[in-house]
């Protein structure tokens, strides 16, 4: 019998929560290894996984399958039914990888509830990775809101001075648009087959009515954790509000649900409303890419500005998706990568920043070379990735984005300058904190050497992806090749 890879991926760190909360009540250090130790293990298992199929060459198909098994015998199609392949695979990947690093980060930042925290740390990475990894509709679904319970107790519990508004925001723009989701998820099942088998509703020749109804209702859902404008006020709230690793959550592993269920669910189901619309959909994305870009020029605070760059950054993903090329569906999940890596460090950053400075205000945090040198250099070098610089990986995924948005349609030349407005507000930020002189500096002082190297790992990926992308992009583009045929 063959080992249930994803299973244990998946309920190792749930099955763990609640005992790393009993640990915690007796040896809050012991908690802190019990959780790191079991995010290291879900990640060997991850990069197993991602191996496997990279070097199979599988990316295409489904691996690693389990089920599909019937879960609710009364309702017909209901079915515990997991898989991996070039588009779940990366996601994973982040996710655990980004695990293991946010749980190095609450060392420092988070110091009240720690038993209750880590349960929830490690209760968040087995749901979400069950949304990367669940064929049925209603078992996506499933983890889907799962996930909404321990974010909305890291915001409300161990966010700022607004965080129950935070943290009541982000719960009701979420779960509002999870609900419109499963409507359409409901009338797939009515209309088209009676089964929430994702490959099975993939065979069935849905109407297209329907596949235009169903894009809609998913729509909503996919777009508002994505976020798009105009589903993405409950951001800056949330992620202002929130400490600094539940940000990189957010921004790093949330949000991506968002892409992953553009591609997975309509996409793959909805392929001749996903082509005839994809129009209004690339529109939306360029959009949003411009309304992030300008509205973070205008922020003072740091870490609402970050926010902002992902909506910026999203974008980028929904006009990819929708070009329904090799370039842009295969970029838009290698952005959703490198994105992850890039924001998870700036969050980190601005964590650190406002723990050592006391304030977040870019006018306020002058001359940090000098005070916070190492502080300085990350936040220079996580700056340098979030522009796109071609020393990063992201600048491989933007301008596979871009080229395949001109591929598709020559109007939508005019994303290239949505870098150029994210560089403008980088450098900005950059010469206000690191190259304009402090003053009244007493008290600061630089993240200890932990810190830094901890931090320091977020670039790692970026790096080595820019010198080997083919350890990404041979998964994807094989995923993506196989979509494309099978949508076309």
């Amino acid at each position: 019998m063959a080992i249930p890879i994803l299973s244990l991926m998946i309920f190792i760190p749930i099955v763990a929560a609640p005992l790393s909360y009993i640990l915690g009540r007796y040896s809050e250090r012991g908690v802190k290894i019990f959780a790191l130790l079991v995010s290291i293990a879900v990640l060997s298992l991850a990069i197993f996984s991602y191996t496997s199929i990279l070097f199979s060459g599988t990316g295409a198909e489904m691996s690693f399958q389990e089920g599909p098994w019937q879960w609710i015998p009364t309702f017909q199609g209901v079915e515990y039914h997991l898989g991996l392949d070039g588009l779940g695979a990366p996601l994973v990947l982040i996710s655990a990888f980004l695990t293991v690093l946010v749980v190095l980060g609450s060392w420092d930042l988070i110091k009240t509830r720690q038993p209750l925290y880590y349960a929830l740390v490690l209760f968040f990475e087995g749901s979400v990775l069950g949304v990367f990894t669940s064929l049925n509709l209603i078992l996506f679904y499933v983890f889907w809101e799962i996930v909404l319970i321990p974010m909305f107790f890291f915001i409300g519990i161990w966010g700022g001075p607004r965080r129950k508004y935070a943290a009541m925001k982000f719960f009701l723009f979420t779960y509002t648009g999870s609900l419109v989701m499963l409507l359409g998820f409901l009338a797939l099942y009515i209309f088209a087959a009676p089964t929430f088998n994702m490959q099975a509703l993939a065979l069935v020749n849905i109407p297209f009515w329907l596949q235009t109804l169903a894009s809609i209702a998913t729509f909503v859902g996919f777009g508002v954790k994505l976020p798009v404008v105009p589903f993405h006020t409950w951001l800056p709230d949330a992620h202002v509000e929130a400490p600094a690793p539940i940000s990189v959550f957010l921004a790093g592993v949330l949000l991506k649900m968002g892409g992953y269920g553009f591609i997975r669910v309509n996409l793959s189901l909805f392929p001749d409303a996903s082509l005839t619309y994809g129009w209004v959909f690339m529109s939306i994305g360029l959009i949003t890419m411009f309304y992030g870009a300008i509205v973070a020029m205008k922020q003072t605070d740091l870490k609402r500005m970050i926010a902002l760059t992902s909506i910026n950054h999203m974008g980028f993903v929904l006009l990819g998706v929708y070009t329904f090329n090799l370039y842009g569906v295969s970029g838009a999940i290698f952005q959703m990568f490198n994105h992850a890596s890039a924001i998870g460090l700036l969050f980190m950053l601005s964590g650190y920043i406002h723990k050592q400075a006391g304030t977040r205000e870019i006018p306020l945090l002058k001359g940090l070379m000098n005070r916070m040198p190492t502080t300085a250099v990350l936040l220079m070098l996580g700056s340098m990735a979030g522009m796109g610089i071609p020393m990063f990986a992201n600048f491989l995924s933007e301008y596979m984005i871009i080229v395949g948005a001109i591929s598709s349609n020559i109007g939508l030349a005019a994303a290239v300058l949505v870098p150029v407005i994210t560089a403008a507000y980088f450098l900005w930020m950059i010469r206000k904190t690191v190259m304009t002189p402090m003053k009244n500096g007493s008290g600061v002082h630089d993240m200890s050497r932990f810190s830094a190297l901890h931090l320091s790992i977020y670039l790692v990926p970026l790096i080595l992806l820019l010198i080997f992308p083919w350890v990404i992009l041979n998964l994807t583009n094989l995923f993506a090749e196989n979509l494309i045929r099978l949508g076309g």
